[in-house]
């Protein structure tokens, strides 16, 4: 057994050393893509993570180590896990009074659609899968959740990143001013810009635009929206169970046991707790969210590292014209159940 457990040991060590040359790589298309996003908000550090990783993979492809998705992979989950330190169950349980049916209803009109629309135009399950998510939810931190669950490739998280950010922009332009031609107050344009814009910064952006008040409330939707995260993930998660149950009982009779759920999510659900019980100082709730922050741009920086161009080519515009649609859907079906639940 303890020779079992040295041998354990040394593996882990002698994989953690292969992977330092990884983050070198990571690094120098993770540090210009932070100070491109600070100087260029409206577009992000993400995208800019994601874009310069592809080019630094275009112009050294031979000598980007493997081991880059095995960075992405850590770094994604452990930023799930961070980012649960900026929500509060009492914001939570406030907004989701009034809330919740429009988020769950875009939510379900940007999953079937994806489904839907997604096989009509011959794209991949996976693929779909995270463009409806990324779309329904919180458009990056959704992709990096639900990309580990359903064994996504580099190049189908990448396209759906760039996928979600184009329409990210194009939303942030275009919101504010037809809320003021449809003469929304500050509380409808809040949930509609919560709901229906896909990425932080830019609820943020467009509801600030509008008004200081539809800024702070929208931000208050964005976060709750986020926790849709949980249950989605762990949906899938049994839908993968299910799948591949003969093959994985196989697995656990030869000593090879997965979680029932994945890991970060319950670390995820602990981070909410404690963040919620008032106990952390701000500070560090502060501190551990733009710890997330951070290694979400990471993270991205190496999903574009491990994908070569060729693959992103192969893919096409069609997830481009699936993304399109989704997000058309998503604005008008959340101004349709605001109307309907008697919120607009």
């Amino acid at each position: 057994m303890r020779l079992l457990t040295v041998s354990r040991l040394i593996g882990r060590a002698s994989g953690a050393w292969h992977t330092l040359p990884a983050f070198g790589w990571v690094a120098a298309a993770a540090v210009p893509a932070f100070l491109l996003g600070r100087a260029l908000p409206s577009v992000g550090a993400p995208m800019f993570a994601v874009a310069l990783g592809l080019a630094v993979r275009a112009l050294a492809a031979d000598r980007v180590p493997a081991s880059v998705a095995l960075v992405a992979r850590s770094a994604l989950q452990v930023a799930i896990v961070l980012l649960g330190a900026g929500i509060a169950v009492a914001q939570v349980v406030r907004v989701g009074r009034e809330a919740l049916p429009v988020m769950l209803g875009t939510l379900a009109v940007a999953l079937v659609g994806a489904a839907l629309v997604g096989r009509l135009l011959g794209i991949s399950a996976n693929l779909r899968t995270l463009i409806g998510a990324g779309t329904g939810i919180c458009g990056a931190s959704a992709i990096a959740a639900v990309s580990g669950v359903i064994a996504a490739t580099g190049a189908e998280v990448a396209y759906a990143v760039s996928t979600i950010f184009c329409f990210n922009l194009l939303a942030l332009v275009v919101f504010p001013p037809v809320a003021h031609l449809l003469e929304l107050d500050a509380s409808a344009f809040a949930l509609w810009a919560g709901t229906a814009i896909n990425d932080t910064s830019s609820v943020v952006a467009a509801a600030h635009t509008f008004g200081a008040a539809a800024g702070e409330e929208a931000v208050v939707v964005k976060l709750t929206r986020t926790l849709l995260i949980v249950p989605l993930v762990l949906a899938l998660y049994a839908l993968q169970l299910r799948a591949g149950w003969r093959s994985r009982t196989n697995a656990a009779s030869a000593g090879l046991r997965s979680p029932l759920v994945p890991w970060f999510l319950v670390w995820f659900a602990v981070v909410v707790a404690v963040a919620s019980t008032g106990v952390v100082p701000t500070s560090a709730l502060e501190a551990s969210e733009r710890g997330g922050q951070i290694l979400i741009v990471v993270a991205l920086a190496a999903v574009g590292l491990s994908v070569g161009l060729a693959e992103l080519r192969r893919a096409g515009l069609r997830p481009l014209a699936l993304g399109g649609m989704l997000s058309l859907l998503v604005a008008v079906s959340s101004l349709a159940l605001q109307a309907a639940t008697g919120l607009l």
